[in-house]
């Protein structure tokens, strides 16, 4: 990672080649959607899936590409609610392939495109903006397995 990493209050999963990057204030389930998606991953519903940080990671550009690791204090755990803080795999970086914002103002039925797309400092990912009280999981696995429709 470079230098000038920025530390946010986000989680992340390697889901196959990229990571799930996963925001939203606190208490909006992005531990609680970091665990899903590594359960998903061992059943099969997604590619192989292993947490990258929970709570906390910092971000770098690198190569045209955003990355995420996990602040090192936290490397390797993972709030499970009901449970404590539990210790688990972890991989030390990976690019940022989708992210999704959990309880966003801007999430409808049928978003416009520009919503499903994050731009920032020329590198451009996809999106999902989940509404409060929407499950995460069915739309996070519908953009790692489906394609777009004209």
């Amino acid at each position: 990672m470079t230098a000038a990493a920025a530390s946010v209050h986000a989680s992340a999963v390697k889901v196959g080649d990229h990571a799930v990057l996963i925001r939203g204030p606190s208490g909006a389930g992005k531990s609680r959607l970091a665990f899903d998606l590594i359960l998903a991953g061992r059943a099969g519903q997604i590619p192989p899936a292993v947490l990258v940080g929970d709570d906390r990671v910092h971000l770098a550009t690198r190569g045209g590409e955003m990355w995420v690791s996990p602040a090192p204090a936290l490397a390797g755990l993972l709030e499970i609610r009901g449970l404590g803080i539990r210790a688990c795999d972890f991989v030390s970086e990976a690019p940022i392939g989708l992210i999704v914002d959990l309880m966003a103002d801007d999430a409808e039925r049928l978003p416009p495109p520009d919503a499903l797309r994050w731009n920032e400092n020329g590198i451009e990912l996809p999106r999902i903006p989940v509404g409060k009280g929407y499950a995460p999981l069915p739309l996070v696995v519908a953009a790692l397995t489906t394609t777009k429709s004209s």
